[in-house]
């Protein structure tokens, strides 16, 4: 058994959305937000603000295409369950720096992914503990998320309409879904032995498709990760996950 403490370390800035915020929102229907964030020095696109998962979540092919090694991983005991009960397959858990910038502002946070081997139409899941932990207030209205910096400047995503509706199209697609994670068994789910197979993920073959990848120029706090990534002699480009 553990408890995790949670620390409010954001600095004390209001936030609000303003009629503003509208003007630039195609009216849709209940979309979903959608940003993108850099992380080891990589800007990864089709990351859902999830407030209705109680943990951070990097999907495998996520962690395949960022070449992450696998001695980074940590073992993970506990359980995830989607949707539907069903029970999430957990390779581990990783800790990255994680930069969140709108090219004015940025702020760069250290966030503890769960690397999970389970279908999506996402990269990342951002749940609560990091929306709770550094002051992320997300408006499905306004189809934007802000947070304060450490500077104490808000700093305003506008969430990629097209980006979250061809997401949320594919993730009806999947046979389950996964846009809702819970470390607690839904009621009447009994849950399953848990296994962590590092070693059997070496062998898998990353998801194919249109995978691409780009360099991120992140202002402000990047770390040492960010900078060996930047540094790397082969090309680029940003990446996206393949649609299922």
């Amino acid at each position: 058994m553990s408890v995790d403490m949670f620390e409010d370390h954001s600095p004390d800035v209001d936030i609000t959305f303003t009629k503003e915020d509208l003007r630039d929102v195609v009216p849709h229907d209940n979309d979903p937000i959608v940003i993108s964030l850099v992380t080891v020095g990589r800007k990864v696109h089709r990351v859902l603000v999830d407030q209705g998962s109680s943990v951070d979540v990097m999907f495998w092919p996520t962690f395949t295409q960022l070449q992450l090694p696998l001695d980074q991983l940590r073992p993970y005991g506990g359980c995830l369950y989607g949707f539907a009960g069903d029970q999430v397959e957990v390779r581990g858990y990783i800790q990255l720096r994680t930069t969140f910038t709108n090219e004015v502002a940025s702020r760069t946070e250290k966030i503890k992914y769960l690397v999970v081997n389970t279908p999506s139409a996402y990269n990342i899941l951002l749940g609560r503990p990091t929306l709770n932990r550094i002051g992320v207030v997300p408006s499905t209205r306004h189809m934007k998320v802000k947070l304060p910096s450490m500077e104490g400047v808000v700093i305003t995503f506008k969430s990629d309409q097209n980006e979250a509706k061809k997401c949320y199209e594919n993730s009806l697609k999947n046979r389950r879904s996964v846009s809702y994670i819970t470390t607690t068994p839904p009621p009447g789910v009994k849950p399953k032995p848990t296994e962590w197979r590092v070693a059997d993920a070496a062998m898998e073959v990353a998801a194919g498709g249109d995978v691409t990848m780009l360099d991120a120029e992140v202002e402000g706090e990047s770390g040492g990760r960010e900078e060996e990534a930047r540094n790397r002699p082969e090309e680029a480009r940003d990446w996206e996950s393949p649609g299922r």
